[in-house]
């Protein structure tokens, strides 16, 4: 049974290997979501299978609840709360490594790490780090999920000696963890527990709104590492490799989206990013300038008489869910002889392949999907750039104001098309807090409205 168990254990890994591979593109990515759920259906089989398994009762009933909950909220959840869901399924991996650690502590001879009070000392450093971490994404995870949903400004929250306090706690954990290896006392476990609640707290809390995309992908691999730590506790390799692939790939992940915001990977993990620098205030110089309005049927018009028209979603498209009406227009579009192509930023959205889903969900050709690196270069070159929802990672002050908390952050370069039509409802600035300077430029003509409303009014002046 032992020699069965792994190579079914082995299988299951090869599948979530396969899956992340899939995921990497938008092409195969059905295939890699197809792979992932073989291989955790066989880890769920094989693991229901192995004789410590006493009773399938609570495990059943486990399974009913959770697969309720859970196929109610796949059937109602709308595509602009996927973010913050993503966010609150960290919090519970987070939680859920806490809960196996505190079962492991309080009972190990059911899991052969030795007897009450005489825990092996290797069995516990693995507990405690898989339960700080664990607790670190609970309740990061939790300030993350309370930022997206509004429930928590999406301004920076800073304080003073912020650094130093996070630091302090980060050595206490450290020091508790050798405390609880030399004397398996319970108080010090759940110190551990406390400890690290209150850093994933006061890690993700300073961060800004315009940096959750980073957060989110970061706290994955905090998830990932947790279950890791967690599956040596428990003895169990598939935990331990899908968690450590879980972690890397999340932790590669954030590295990209780092890149794409021009931020350090060693601020994303200390917390001390996105809140160093006040944006612009609101009702500065540029309020006071005049813009170009236009409506529907001058951006028909205009994109009619196009021969190349770059489309730029954002968030705002996902609000509005404007993506089908999106694919309409680009249809009609098409057929008039213009050429489409859809330029994606890293970070646009609120969490990462926000807008390639989006696109995928709209039925998007692949092929007309491009990242910044590939479509930056092509700006100058095009007609109309069709901007629907998207902000700050189109503002020029990341580019020309050492001032901005963006400047540095590589952006979409649509200043450089002959014409910029941008859907806004306002000329507020975007989740960043800071103004666009692009909306007063001449060559930009702005759509006030919803996206999705725009949008329909362009097919139908184009019908």
């Amino acid at each position: 049974m032992e020699t069965i168990s792994t190579l079914a254990y082995l299988a299951a890994s090869v599948c979530f290997i396969l899956a992340l591979r899939g995921l990497s593109s938008p092409e195969s990515a059905r295939e890699g979501n197809s792979y992932g759920i073989a291989g955790m259906a066989i880890a769920i089989v094989t693991t229901l299978l192995q004789p410590i398994v006493s009773s399938y009762l609570v495990i059943i009933v486990g399974i009913a609840i959770g697969g309720t909950i859970g196929a109610v909220i796949a059937k109602r959840i709308k595509m602009t709360a996927l973010p913050q869901l993503v966010a609150a399924f960290h919090s519970l991996v987070g939680l859920a490594a806490v809960c196996v650690a505190a079962a492991a502590f309080y009972s190990p001879e059911s899991y052969g790490i030795g007897i009450p009070g005489h825990i092996k000392a290797g069995s516990l450093i693995e507990m405690s780090l898989g339960t700080a971490i664990g607790a670190i994404t609970f309740t990061g995870s939790v300030v993350a999920f309370a930022k997206l949903q509004g429930l928590l400004t999406g301004k920076p929250l800073v304080f003073p000696f912020q650094h130093p306090l996070n630091a302090g706690l980060g050595v206490l954990a450290i020091l508790l963890i050798v405390l609880l290896c030399t004397t398996n006392a319970a108080w010090v476990f759940w110190a551990i527990v406390v400890v690290a609640f209150s850093l994933g707290f006061l890690l993700i809390l300073p961060i800004g709104g315009a940096d959750m995309p980073v957060v989110i992908s970061m706290l994955n691999s905090y998830s990932g590492w947790a279950a890791c730590g967690i599956g040596f506790t428990l003895q169990n390799n598939l935990l331990i490799i899908t968690g450590a692939l879980v972690g890397s790939s999340g932790a590669i992940l954030s590295y990209i989206m780092c890149k794409g915001m021009n931020r350090s990977i060693v601020n994303v993990i200390l917390g001390g990013f996105g809140g160093e620098i006040a944006g612009l205030p609101a009702g500065s110089a540029l309020a006071d300038r005049t813009v170009k309005a236009g409506s529907a049927e001058d951006a028909a018009f205009i994109m009619k008489n196009a021969s190349s028209v770059v489309v730029v979603p954002g968030y705002g498209m996902a609000v509005a869910q404007a993506q089908h009406a999106l694919r309409e227009m680009a249809d009609l579009l098409k057929k008039e002889g213009v050429d489409i192509k859809y330029a994606i930023h890293p970070v646009a959205g609120r969490m990462p392949g926000h807008m390639n889903v989006l696109l995928a969900e709209a039925n998007v050709p692949y092929d007309e999907v491009f990242e910044l690196e590939e479509i930056n270069r092509d700006f100058a070159q095009t007609d109309v750039v069709y901007v629907i929802g998207a902000n700050d990672v189109t503002n020029p002050a990341a580019k020309t104001d050492p001032a901005s908390p963006i400047y540095g952050m590589p952006i979409l370069e649509i200043e450089k098309a002959k014409t910029v039509l941008f859907i806004k409802r306002s000329l507020a600035s975007g989740y960043a807090g800071v103004e666009n300077e692009l909306f007063f430029r001449p060559n930009t003509m702005m759509l006030f409205g919803d996206a999705k409303k725009m949008t329909e009014e362009i097919v139908r002046a184009l019908g």
